[in-house]
Parts: structure tokens; C-alpha cells; sequence
């Protein structure tokens, strides 16, 4: 249900990639093909760096020339892999989600009880969102979408609209959907759970922590937001 950092083609990373001396990665040894456990490490240290320059300094202040100078690869690679600056957000953006969720049973598969399944999801949500990282993306966002509409766009596309498709495609699940309201579309569902775990969500944005939120908080606040989703929206027992 996660973007995870993908492999690289073989030529993605063969052109301009030095270390602080001007050395290549590979100096001293002979040419070849790099592993692929090499390429995966070169695109996440570029998705690691990127995702920096982004909160440190603003998605609009932020060149693709700046991205490739730190990250030590040529900014043709960065057009080759993700085609711009837009792209190379998107999978940012990805990686981070991938972080909280790559262990997590696919929701289209998973076998285990519905109320088992959301607050395993949930605690990852909500885990993720109180990220402070997450907070200065979403206040980047905020602030630099009027200038650059593309900016929140790209946003919602990658993190928000992906996380409700996700949870719209399990609940149109027929034995999840037997269990729920007929009168409720899955989209509805998907809004309305999301809204009960989050609960007054923008107070992390006002009033931003130094740290994620801790376990047991998290915990409470998806026990209680997990019952208020299910008592409104599951089958009566007749």
C-alpha cells in the first residue's frame, strides 16, 4: 500500500556523482555495474536531501541545481527519475509515508478483524502526521500554495487523496462492506475515519512539538476515535 524507494535504472546514477574530494564512489576499484542495494542507498541519500532543502529553505527557494550539488548526482538524473522538481517531491513525500506503513499488511488482503485493521492503520496515521516534519511540510505547503498551486496539488496527490483511496478500496471490500452502513459511500467512510483518529489535528499545526506523539496518547486517541467511527457507521444488530 506503500511507494518505497525503488531501485534505479543502471545508468541513473552514472554520471556526475563525486564525494566532497571530486572522487567518484568507485575510485580505486574496478568499473562496473553498480548493486542494486548501492543504487536503492544513492536515491535514498538524494530523497533524504531533497526533503531537507525542502523544509530548511521552502519548495519555491529550492533549485533542482542545489538538490544535485548536495546530493552529489547531476541534475540529469534527478529529470531522467522523477522529471522535476515536482516529481522529486512526490517521492519524497512517498518515502516519508513508506517510513510509518512498509510493514503493514496490504488492506486489500488482510484477513485480520476490520476493528484490528483500522487501529493498526490508525496508530501509523496518526503516528505519522505528528511527525514535526510532517508539520513543517504541511505549513510549507500551506504557505507557498497560492504562489505555487502545482506545490499543494502535488501534495494532496501523494499523501492526503492516496491515504483515502487506500482506505476507500478496503472498505469496498464485500465482507468489510456487509459490515457498514449501505447508505454510506466507501469516499464518505474513508473522510469520516480519518476525521475521528485526527480529531483536533490543527493544533499541531498552530502549535507545532518538538517530537512525534508519544505511544500511549496515540493509543487513547485511536481506542476512542475508533469507537466513535464504528458506532456511527457499522451494521445494527437486529
Amino acid at each position: 500500500m506503500i511507494m518505497n524507494a525503488h531501485a534505479l535504472d543502471e545508468t541513473d546514477y552514472s554520471e556526475e556523482i563525486t564525494d566532497q574530494t571530486g572522487a567518484t564512489p568507485c575510485s580505486g576499484k574496478s568499473a562496473g555495474r553498480p548493486r542494486a542495494a548501492d543504487k536503492e542507498a544513492r536515491q535514498l541519500a538524494l530523497l533524504q536531501t531533497a526533503g531537507r532543502l525542502f523544509l530548511e529553505k521552502g519548495y519555491s527557494n529550492v533549485s533542482l541545481e542545489m538538490i544535485a550539488r548536495e546530493a552529489h548526482v547531476a541534475v540529469r538524473t534527478i529529470y531522467v527519475k522523477f522529471g522535476g522538481k515536482l516529481g522529486l517531491l512526490k517521492a519524497v513525500i512517498g518515502n516519508g509515508r513508506a517510513h510509518f506503513f512498509e510493514d503493514m499488511q496490504s488492506m486489500e488482503t488482510d484477513k485480520r478483524p476490520m476493528q484490528q485493521v483500522l487501529s493498526d492503520f490508525s496508530l501509523r496515521f496518526l503516528e505519522l502526521l505528528s511527525q514535526p516534519k510532517s508539520n513543517q511540510l504541511y505549513r510549507m505547503v500551506v504557505g507557498e500554495s497560492r504562489t505555487s498551486p502545482e506545490l499543494a496539488e502535488t501534495f494532496y496527490e501523494a499523501g492526503p487523496k492516496r491515504t483515502r483511496e487506500e482506505l476507500a478500496r478496503y472498505f469496498d471490500r464485500p465482507e468489510i462492506r456487509a459490515q457498514l452502513r449501505s447508505e454510506f459511500s466507501s469516499d464518505v467512510l474513508a473522510f469520516h475515519l480519518l476525521n475521528c483518529v485526527l480529531g483536533d489535528g490543527m493544533c499541531s499545526l498552530l502549535f507545532p512539538q518538538d517530537t512525534g506523539m508519544p505511544l500511549e496518547v496515540r493509543q487513547a486517541r485511536v481506542k476512542q476515535g475508533l469507537e466513535l467511527f464504528l458506532h456511527g457507521v457499522q451494521q445494527r444488530a437486529m
